[in-house]
């Protein structure tokens, strides 16, 4: 059933940028390993999605959407207002190359997963988030 422009503009409106289930996921692992993080840090560049802040560790959940996962391929799945979203996500892909590197520069460790790996294997995702942070 094809979605009206108001259907879609409201679904879009409806995501949410914190507190995602895939964050909600990784989240309540790392916790249950008693890792102890900040979440959405506001005053520190991308916003990471959790930071531990003593060791300079910055965690972001992308979701495959907004960050154009598998883009070569994907971005031919977009049908209406093409002129819109694409620019839009290929934006977004390169500020998550922009932030990253500045982060890097600033000293901070950056760890991205994506929203597939997380619900797959939320387990290895925090095994690697764990390593870093205790320095294992």
């Amino acid at each position: 059933m094809k979605k009206t422009k108001e259907q879609i503009s409201y679904n879009m409106k409806q995501v949410k940028n914190k507190d995602s289930v895939i964050e909600v996921m990784l989240r309540k692992e790392l916790w249950s390993r008693g890792l102890r993080y900040q979440k959405n840090v506001t005053d520190i560049l991308g916003k990471p999605d959790l930071i531990f802040k003593g060791k300079k560790v910055a965690v972001f959940c992308d979701s495959e959407f907004w960050h154009g996962y598998n883009w070569e391929e994907r971005k031919e799945d977009f049908k209406s207002n093409r002129e819109f979203w694409i620019p839009k996500i290929e934006r977004n892909m390169q500020r998550d190359i922009e932030v990253t590197e500045e982060l890097q520069k600033q000293g901070w460790t950056v760890l991205r997963f994506w929203g597939k790996e997380i619900k797959q294997n939320v387990k290895t995702c925090a095994d690697i988030i764990e390593k870093e942070v205790r320095g294992i």
